[in-house]
């Protein structure tokens, strides 16, 4: 079981709403109802903004902020995507739970990645709020 209390939803942004939003809102409201809160980026969105002074350190600088704030990420790795890999490594450098949800055979994927999962389904049923008394590891 994936032991968490706020979970940070990274995976491609430059997508149609449908592919990177409801995913993500879906996962949200799955995750709510483990007691479990999320983070998503997509919550601040912009897409088309990014050429505008400033922007691209703002929208870094709360992206790694949400990261550090967060216990686990959940990548969704349907294809490769710059933002979601530094996401990812990021993430591993604070040493925080990584989860990942790809059919990617990729070395570094797996080297970085606590667990991983072939579907978001799967990897959702697998959270789990940690129970105070046990603490966060298992």
């Amino acid at each position: 079981m994936i032991k968490s209390r706020l979970v940070y939803l990274a995976g491609p942004i430059y997508e149609q709403d449908d592919t990177c939003i409801r995913w993500r809102s879906m996962a949200a409201r799955i995750l709510k109802k483990k007691n479990i809160m999320s983070l998503k980026p997509t919550d601040a969105d912009y897409r088309g903004k990014e050429t505008i002074a400033g922007m691209a350190d703002r929208i870094v600088k709360k992206d790694k902020g949400d990261i550090v704030y967060c216990d686990t990420i959940l990548a969704k790795c349907d294809h490769p995507s710059y933002g979601t890999a530094m996401e990812i490594m990021f993430a591993w450098s604070l040493q925080k739970q990584i989860v990942v949800v790809t059919n990617s055979k990729s070395p570094w994927i797996q080297y970085h990645a606590d667990h991983i999962f072939l579907t978001l389904d799967e990897a959702l049923k697998n959270f789990e709020f940690p129970d105070f008394d046990a603490g966060v590891s298992e």
